[in-house]
């Protein structure tokens, strides 16, 4: 069963391989929607567009989500290819180096700026700007990480954009609602990605995790992918400003050892 036949998507964030936006591109291919690509940096053209090819993807596009005027392009072209859309994911995430690592306390305010724009106030643009193509309602969903909620070595900055973003999605469910709009958060487990490599310590962190969760593993995009799908369909109809785990159990846990 193809539950998003006939839906069309827009995908911002798909870097590479290991990306959790690609592991919801290829759901949603397999379950039948019209996708679209935007990619952050030019660097990056060279890894999306063979993505793209592997499941048809011809509308790809750089949209750097700093700048409105490059949002509302982007947009214009996605309504010119698609005309409307039905589901739009945030996959968005930056933070400097020297304000993940070291100190929380020494975040420089210009790099505390950065990571809140693109990784937080990006999803209010990218949602006001696709509202117009979204005439009939649909699914908006961003992706998050427990490093929003619980202190996480090396996260900072980035746990508090992250913070900010789950906010937003709050607030943007609550006042896009009346819309037929629907906005959703999924916080993944830590994965392997492009954004994950500037995490210090962070194959440890990936071999701690699996070894407490209570499912005693790691999670991969394709199991994010299919939680997105579920969002972006009719099965999530009455589901809105919520965020979803997809972290085998490791929320949940409180204390991870006994005594003897």
């Amino acid at each position: 069963m193809k539950l998003l036949e006939g839906k069309k998507a827009l995908i911002f964030g798909v870097a590479n391989k290991h990306s959790i936006a690609w592991g919801i591109a290829q759901m949603f291919h397999e379950h039948g929607a019209e996708i679209g690509f935007s990619y952050g940096i030019p660097q990056l053209e060279k890894r999306v567009r063979p993505l793209a090819e592997q499941i048809g993807v011809d509308f790809i596009e750089l949209c750097d989500v700093t700048v409105d005027e490059e949002i509302d392009a982007v947009m214009a072209k996605a309504k010119e290819h698609f005309g409307t859309i039905d589901i739009l994911v945030h996959s968005i995430a930056f933070a400097k180096r020297e304000d993940i690592g070291g100190r929380f306390h020494e975040a420089s305010r210009d790099g505390f700026a950065l990571a809140m724009d693109i990784s937080a106030y990006s999803l209010i643009a990218l949602s006001r700007a696709a509202m117009p193509l979204m005439s009939d309602g649909g699914s908006i969903m961003a992706m998050s990480y427990y490093g929003a909620e619980k202190v996480v070595p090396n996260y900072n900055t980035m746990g508090v954009a992250k913070a900010a973003l789950e906010a937003n999605v709050r607030y943007l469910a609550a006042d896009l609602g009346q819309d037929g709009i629907r906005v959703n958060s999924i916080s993944a487990g830590p994965i392997k990605t492009l954004a994950a490599s500037g995490i210090s310590g962070f194959r440890k962190m990936l071999s701690k995790v699996a070894d407490i969760n209570p499912l005693r593993r790691n999670v991969d995009q394709m199991e994010v992918g299919r939680t997105a799908v579920y969002l972006a369909s009719d099965l999530s109809s009455g589901v809105t400003g919520e965020n979803i785990y997809v972290d085998a159990g490791y929320n949940i846990l409180g204390m991870t050892e006994t005594a003897d």
